[in-house]
């Protein structure tokens, strides 16, 4: 659902850092950000971190220091870095009770972070909804990323509603429609829709998976997120360990 725009920036400065050690972005608030590579884009920096890509501007940014000037401070006193976004992921998360790693995953899958993508198939902003359906959910502004999420996500917890925590077929619906879903009465067997489900099931999986998940994790599987507000929760199914779409 999503295509990579080619940035044509000439000349284009792109810093990427050597293939043994990674380069740290010092910030004014004294936060440090270990980033892979970086790209200088006008007024902004694009860096590569973990999870994805995020921008910076200029002005936030004190110093690039190499991996071997940083020493790092004790785990204790490590400021969080989360991942682009998690934020108003959380903030959704909460209001429409849907797991926050599950609507990371979708964006990371649907359009890597990219407030700004758009599909062959005119899908749009970070979570790639497409015009007739972000106006259904009251979206003003498509590419705005808070109404971007929040439209992605109530979108997200109608399906998993409709399909009764089956997580397959409501990332086949998001991907596809639940026209083709209830055509083929299972996840269509369309090759796009097919890889979809399986690329969000595998990010989900290994967030579930991670220690810092497991470590968050509450009674019932669900996440501090989902629990800080009233309604009915939407919990996906369990997943399965495969390799084929469901």
């Amino acid at each position: 659902m999503r295509v990579r725009h080619a940035i044509a920036v000439v000349p284009l400065l792109l810093f990427a850092a050597r293939e043994s050690r990674a380069e740290y972005i010092v910030m004014r608030s004294g936060q440090r950000l270990a980033v892979s590579a970086y790209q200088v884009l006008g007024d902004k920096y694009k860096v590569q971190i973990a999870g994805g890509w995020a921008e910076i501007p200029t002005e936030e940014v004190v110093s690039i220091e190499p991996e071997e000037v940083f020493t790092p401070l004790p785990k204790s006193q490590q400021p969080e870095v989360k991942p682009p976004y998690r934020e108003l992921v959380e903030a959704a998360a909460a209001r429409f009770q849907v797991d926050a790693d599950l609507i990371w995953s979708v964006i990371a899958v649907e359009s890597n972070f990219d407030p700004k993508a758009v599909s062959r198939k005119n899908a749009r902003g970070l979570m790639q909804l497409l015009p007739e359906t972000a106006a259904h959910l009251g979206v003003q502004n498509i590419f705005d990323p808070k109404e971007n999420i929040e439209a992605g996500t109530r979108y997200l917890h109608d399906l998993l509603l409709k399909y009764n925590g089956d997580l397959a077929l409501a990332l086949a619906a998001y991907n596809a429609g639940p026209d083709k879903v209830q055509q083929y009465g299972r996840v269509p067997p369309i090759a796009e829709t097919v890889s979809y489900v399986r690329q969000v099931k595998q990010k989900y999986e290994k967030s579930k998976t991670s220690p810092a998940a497991q470590m968050m994790a509450m009674p019932g599987g669900a996440t501090a997120a989902t629990q800080s507000a009233p309604g009915p929760p939407v919990t996906p199914a369990p997943l399965q360990r495969t390799t084929q779409a469901q």
